[in-house]
């Protein structure tokens, strides 16, 4: 395998994981992540499913932090 095609299954592992993680965040976490446990439409959910689909790795350690007891 070269590695530019190992880079390239790299990326795209990124992007899945990252896709399916978002999907999972923006349904069920992104209300215990802020403070105050905002509400947030379907609109603002939308506006995040990008962000939390490419900063995956930095939302999970938030979401996991935000979970665990103070």
């Amino acid at each position: 395998m070269s590695p530019g095609l190992a880079l390239l299954y790299a990326l795209l592992l990124y992007v899945a994981i990252g896709v399916v993680f978002g999907a999972a965040f923006i349904a069920a976490g992104v209300s215990h992540v802020l403070p105050g446990h905002p509400s947030f439409t379907l609109g603002a959910r939308l506006l995040l499913l990008p962000a939390a689909a490419a900063l995956w790795p930095y939302v999970l350690i938030r979401w996991l932090r935000a979970r665990s007891p103070r």
